[in-house]
């Protein structure tokens, strides 16, 4: 496969821990100079200097809101400044501040997990189309959940969202073609801090074997997807989403 990114530029969102930092790891591995970016400057900082130790690739790093326009509108233009583009965009970066029966979710945080799940990514991929897409092509990786693609007891709020952006997919890939290809990823439960109440405690091990495959996914698995969406490799695949969950959604404890 082609997954040579040498020249490129991206920027990961929530790419200072769990998904992102591996996604960061897998680009700049493959030659990509990246800017990752979070909310915390010395969590961001730390994960530069991890990366940069294992790839002895080019990293920065710009903190801030993945949901903030004023945010994001520095963070795009400081890669410019930095790096000379933005080939690559990885729209990863999510929250989850409620859990509880969607009928009862309070507006202050059915705001916030809209905020930053899907008005964050389509913000961040308007500003990398103006900016320099829009005259040089790109990619970008929506990291969505296989929780958009079927219903959740208490995750409701956090999986309309989810659902939502693999919409959001499809709909940026027929309007920013032939230039931009845009596709998604949908994972099944990964061993991160994010969802650590998910398989902490033993409930991973319940979960791992409902799944084909009999394992939970790691970060990596996430990663080298991503290295492919984003690679010469899928050159011909836009709009679509890569489920990725260990037979999850095919398993027979799914299927009534």
């Amino acid at each position: 496969m082609d997954t040579d990114l040498n020249g490129k530029v991206a920027i990961v969102t929530g790419g200072s821990r769990g998904i992102g930092k591996a996604i960061a790891a897998e680009l700049s591995s493959a030659g990509a100079k990246v800017m990752i970016t979070s909310r915390k400057a010395e969590v961001c900082e730390e994960a530069v200097k991890e990366i940069t130790e294992e790839t002895g690739g080019d990293l920065a790093f710009e903190a801030g809101n993945a949901g903030r326009i004023e945010d994001i509108e520095r963070a795009v233009q400081s890669t410019l400044s930095t790096f000379g583009g933005v080939d690559i965009l990885i729209n990863n970066a999510a929250t989850n501040p409620y859990a509880g029966p969607t009928i009862d979710v309070d507006v202050p945080r059915w705001d916030k997990t809209i905020e930053v799940n899907l008005t964050g990514p389509l913000l961040w991929s308007q500003k990398c189309w103006h900016l320099w897409m829009k005259e040089n092509g790109g990619s970008i990786v929506n990291i969505s959940s296989v929780g958009g693609l079927s219903t959740n007891p208490i995750l409701g709020p956090y999986d309309i969202t989810k659902a939502a952006l693999i919409h959001l997919t499809m709909q940026l890939a027929a309007e920013l073609a032939p230039g931009v290809r845009v596709n998604a990823i949908a994972p099944g439960l990964i061993k991160t801090d994010f969802a650590r109440a998910l398989w902490e405690g033993g409930q991973g091990d319940i979960v791992a074997q409902s799944y084909p495959l009999k394992r939970l996914g790691e970060t990596q698995d996430i990663a080298s997807a991503a290295l492919y969406l984003v690679s010469e490799s899928s050159g011909w695949m836009t709009g679509q989403t890569l489920v990725l969950d260990g037979g999850g959604l095919i398993s027979f404890n799914n299927l009534s």
